[in-house]
């Protein structure tokens, strides 16, 4: 399989030059995304709604890529306080609660824009034939 570049549109990707995911062989690496709905550009002021507006983006590219949630086998989440984990990690139970990819969650002293509360990364697998 040949390296395949996936973007969602957002001005982000064009402008600082990533793309949201990338296939490589069997594996889907998905960048590190921001919980924006990239149909509005609106990003909600609650961590835990940031968090399932990058679930939903990180759902829709992995199926443009042919794989799933389900197929996921990492997993980053980066939060700017630690009261924001809780919240986070409790979205990320309603995803992966039967999945469970390995994981990590990190609080850094901040994401590109302030009012970016949340980033995660995934890589997950392409289902087997």
């Amino acid at each position: 399989m040949t390296r395949r570049l996936l973007s969602t549109g957002s001005p982000f990707e064009r402008n600082f030059g990533y793309s949201r995911a990338v296939i490589d062989g069997d594996l889907v690496f998905v960048s590190g995304t921001t919980g924006y709905d990239y149909a509005t550009m609106i990003l909600p002021d609650d961590p835990a709604e940031q968090a399932r507006n990058i679930f939903r983006t990180i759902s829709a590219v992995l199926e443009e890529a042919g794989s799933s949630l389900a197929h996921a086998v990492r997993a980053q989440y980066f939060v700017t306080d630690r009261s924001y984990c809780e919240p986070v990690l409790g979205v990320c139970g309603e995803f992966f609660r039967e999945i469970r990819p390995a994981a990590g969650i990190y609080v850094v002293a901040g994401l590109l824009k302030p009012e970016m509360k949340v980033e995660i990364e995934v890589t997950a697998r392409m289902p087997r034939a």
